[in-house]
């Protein structure tokens, strides 16, 4: 399954350099080309050009984890500001607690 994207939260970063992730977190912060989020902790994110996050909005991003474990946008999904972050993080946990049901035998 060499195209999956693992969800994963700030925590995991270090475990998957060089990959792609989903990662789901609120927008803390907008600097130009870069934009901050947290997820279990603090991210910056590395922006696209078809990136248009919104401060304070949840937003689902697909990247690649750079070596200085920021992260590159390949997409970016805004979902709004009703997010269950507990939830989702829960969600999070579980596939990496069961990783051969959501992910193979990797």
């Amino acid at each position: 399954m060499s195209d999956a994207t693992p969800r994963i939260l700030a925590t995991h970063l270090e475990n998957f350099k060089h990959q792609n992730v989903r990662i789901l977190g609120k927008v803390t912060q907008l600097r130009g080309e870069n934009a901050q989020i947290d997820a279990g902790g603090l991210i910056t994110i590395l922006l696209g050009r078809d990136s248009h996050l919104t401060l304070n909005h949840a937003v689902e991003i697909i990247g690649k984890v750079q070596q200085d474990l920021t992260i590159r946008v390949l997409a970016s999904t805004d979902f709004g500001t009703g997010v269950d972050f507990d939830a989702a993080a829960a969600v999070v946990d579980a596939t990496h607690r069961y990783k051969e049901i959501f992910y193979g035998d990797e």
